[in-house]
């Protein structure tokens, strides 16, 4: 797991292979996160964007922006987390996402941006 801090908000990711929807043999590779962000300020906060950079083993690059996570634009108060799972598919074995959240305060509408740290993704295989 890794972890990171900004303006008072933690996020915490962890990756994981799904080898059962993925298909090596077509160079899809499949693997799954689990993020949760929790708010330690004093301000309830809105996450409505999301920005990726995702990188693949070759050293391939694409990124990823919309609205909110998973369909949702979150608002988080002091003291409380939101958590959520989604994916990313790659072309290869091995691969690593990074990014932020753009967020407001709701009490004033300061916008903040929120790192969410690197984080790995690669098929146990490698390690064998």
């Amino acid at each position: 797991m890794v972890t990171s801090t900004t303006n008072g908000i933690t996020v915490s990711v962890e990756s994981q292979y799904l080898p059962e929807h993925s298909n090596p043999r077509g160079r899809k590779y499949i693997f799954g996160y689990h993020i949760s962000i929790e708010n330690g300020s004093p301000n309830t906060v809105q996450l409505l964007r999301r920005k990726w950079y995702i990188t693949d083993g070759t050293g391939t690059m694409r990124e990823v922006e919309g609205d909110g996570v998973v369909g949702r634009q979150p608002i988080i108060a002091p003291g409380d987390s939101h958590e959520y799972l989604s994916f990313c598919n790659l072309p290869t074995e091995v691969g690593k996402m990074s990014g932020y959240y753009t967020m407001i305060r709701t009490s004033d509408g300061t916008e903040l941006v929120v790192e969410i740290p690197e984080f790995q993704m690669f098929t146990p295989s490698l390690f064998n």
